[in-house]
């Protein structure tokens, strides 16, 4: 994080307020590129609180994206994909540590209670997409579905725009891997056992805890550990290669929970596993350091004390090659507690790769040589 902007955050007093229920922000983050913001009122007297002293819940505002292309080309080592499509901008989910928060800043919004109260859909993905895939200029190769935000976030019940990209890459035989933690992604098991068919699909449970509680402090709107692990289950039972990704990996929170979470996983019948550690991107770290004061008090220091432990003393690392593992000793050790564990269950046991072998262009020389199958 830029030091004189958390300087300026933490210089302004009052920025959050109680409890909201359903939502993992409190207020509002100052906008790194606007000079003025708006604060959303919380005080304690407020009509709408609750008798726990959350307020009720603030109603979640979708707005439509027009941007006019959907593959968004990623140039970091770190990651291991090429490309990658998010129907959505921002995330219901409110996730209090989500490092895509930031994104939202770029929107004119803040990373606080509007990247989860205000949504942005995009709802031409589909037809966008089908025109980028079959352009003689498309080069098949995996896409990654949530490099940003969850495709399977509540808003995708009613909305539909992930299952509209689905059929879309099963019409092109065009590989995805999907990484959520929303269980509605079974409702689409009928278009990623297609998919999976022919090698060319492959989704990650994202599975912080197994702590039911913590989970909803902690992710207020994604599915439960519970319902996750059947997800997993109805996946594997589908044919589609599934796996579980550990993240983030909270030092001092929820790391003592890797175990756990790999032989639970492993028994639901995921085959592949991967874990990131914590990293506080910008204002991503008031707010969960607001978040710990609120919910985890007696725990606030030892967190953030390990997290700068394995971030050469900071609340964030950027640097390619290090943001996504960590340094010293205390990320080596849950390196090893990872590596352990996945020896232990069985996980990874062979390298998961997606083909794009399969890939069509319907209509066209691959819709003729369906005559011959």
């Amino acid at each position: 994080m830029d030091d004189e902007f958390e300087l300026e955050l933490r210089s302004r007093p009052g920025r959050f307020g109680e409890a909201v229920r359903g939502r993992g922000a409190a207020g509002n983050t100052p906008n790194r590129f606007e000079r003025a913001w708006h604060e959303i009122d919380l005080e304690a007297d407020d009509p709408d609180l609750a008798e726990d002293g959350a307020r009720r819940g603030l109603a979640t505002e979708f707005l439509v994206d027009s941007s006019r292309s959907i593959i968004a080309r990623n140039e970091s080592p770190d990651i291991p994909f090429e490309a990658s499509l998010n129907p959505y901008r921002g995330c219901e989910h409110g996730c209090a540590y989500c490092y895509a928060r930031p994104t939202h800043e770029y929107l004119g919004y803040s990373a606080g209670l509007d990247f989860e109260t205000k949504i942005l859909v995009k709802k031409d993905a589909a037809g966008l997409l089908r025109r980028e895939l079959g352009s003689k200029g498309w080069k098949p190769t995996m896409l990654s579905m949530s490099g940003v935000t969850d495709p399977y976030q509540p808003a995708e019940r009613r909305m539909r725009v992930t299952r509209a990209c689905l059929e879309v890459l099963a019409e092109f035989r065009n590989p995805v891997a999907v990484v959520t933690k929303n269980q509605l992604v079974t409702r689409d098991l009928d278009l990623l056992s297609e998919l999976a068919r022919h090698g060319a699909a492959a989704v990650f449970l994202s599975i912080t805890t197994l702590d039911a509680g913590l989970g909803r402090k902690l992710e207020p709107r994604a599915s439960t550990p519970e319902q996750r692990l059947r997800a997993v289950e109805a996946l594997a039972g589908a044919g589609v290669p599934v796996g579980v990704m550990v993240a983030p990996v909270i030092p001092g929170l929820t790391d003592h929970e890797m175990p756990g979470i790999l032989a639970a996983a492993s028994r639901a019948g995921a085959k592949y596993a991967g874990y990131v550690p914590l990293r506080l991107p910008m204002a991503v770290a008031p707010l969960f350091e607001d978040w710990l004061e609120r919910h985890e008090p007696g725990k606030k220091a030892k967190v953030l004390g390990r997290v700068r432990g394995i971030r050469e003393g900071k609340l964030n690392d950027a640097q390619f090659g290090s943001r996504m593992s960590g340094q010293g000793a205390f990320a080596e050790a849950i390196r090893t507690m990872f590596e352990t564990g996945c020896r232990r269950e069985g996980l990874n046991e062979e390298r998961l790769e997606l083909s794009t072998k399969a890939f069509r262009r319907p209509g066209g020389s691959g819709r003729q040589m369906e005559m011959f199958e």
